[in-house]
């Protein structure tokens, strides 16, 4: 599984929404991403630019990528961000792989 860092801001339209009719939206998000064969790890509400944070598994990037299209057509987010985790190894392993490249930077 590959880990997902999903951030989300509401309209207006659905802050006001939610400040009218509070809800827990974990169990209508866990059960779309479950369905994409995914898992929650985890969802706060923020302060700042998002409004909500989240840590997903998914199988690969297209599942994701349907998770966070679904968000944004739904209407109720407007930004959906969604940046892909690395675990350390895997960090390592990407390191390791990239000092064999043979990649040369622009120099002066």
């Amino acid at each position: 599984m590959a880990s997902y860092l999903l951030e989300v801001s509401y309209t207006s339209a659905a802050m006001a929404a939610l400040v009218a009719n509070p809800q827990d939206r974990t169990q209508v998000v866990s059960k779309a991403v479950k369905k994409l064969g995914g898992k929650i790890i985890g969802l706060w509400f923020a302060f700042g630019e998002s409004d909500v944070i989240g840590i997903v598994d998914m199988p690969d990037n297209t599942a994701m990528a349907a998770f966070a299209l679904a968000l944004g057509a739904g209407g109720a987010c407007s930004k959906v961000k969604t940046t892909a985790l690395l675990s350390v190894s895997e960090a390592m392993a990407a390191m390791q792989s990239a000092s064999t490249t043979g990649y040369k930077p622009v120099t002066g």
